[in-house]
C-alpha cells in the first residue's frame, strides 16, 4: 500500500511505503495446512444397498474415466459398458477408477448404462466378503 503525505501545498510531496506482508499460517504457527484435509474415519457399516434384479441393476467396477460424465465399466455379467453419470449425481457423488457402482443397462441399447449408486470402500469390502463381488 502506498501512502502519500503532502508536506506543503504546491511543493514536493513525500512518498512513504507501508509494506504489509502476508505470512502463511504454517510460517506463523509452524503447523502445516495438510492436516486440515485428513480423511474422516469411516463409520461402521449398518446397511449396504444390494442391486435389484427386478430393476435390471448390475454391479460393476469402473475401469476408466472417459470425460463428459462418461465411464467405462466392467459388469459382473462379463460385458464392458459405457456408463453415464446422471445429472442428479454428478455434483453429489465423485466417482473414481476402481470404484464399485450399480448400473442400469439401457433397455434399447445394451452396451450403454446409467450409474445409480456408488459404494464406499468399506461397503465394497463388505460386498467382497459376502460373495457379491468376485
Amino acid at each position: 500500500m502506498i501512502y502519500i503525505h503532502l508536506a506543503t501545498i504546491g511543493h514536493s510531496c513525500n512518498v512513504s511505503r507501508n509494506v504489509s506482508r502476508k505470512v502463511s499460517r504454517s510460517a506463523r504457527t509452524g503447523v502445516s495446512h495438510l492436516g486440515k484435509y485428513k480423511k474422516k474415519p469411516e463409520a461402521p457399516i449398518v446397511r449396504v444397498r444390494i442391486p435389484r434384479d427386478r430393476d435390471r441393476e448390475v454391479l460393476a467396477t469402473v475401469e476408466a474415466m472417459l470425460g463428459a460424465l462418461h465411464l467405462k465399466v466392467r459388469c459382473l455379467d462379463g460385458t464392458v459398458r459405457i456408463a453415464r453419470i446422471p445429472g442428479k449425481m454428478k455434483k453429489r457423488i465423485w466417482i473414481r477408477e476402481n470404484d464399485v457402482v450399480i448400473i442400469v443397462p439401457w433397455s434399447f441399447q445394451d452396451e450403454k448404462a446409467d450409474v445409480v449408486w456408488r459404494y464406499t470402500a468399506p461397503q465394497a469390502d463388505w460386498l467382497r466378503r459376502r460373495g457379491y463381488l468376485s
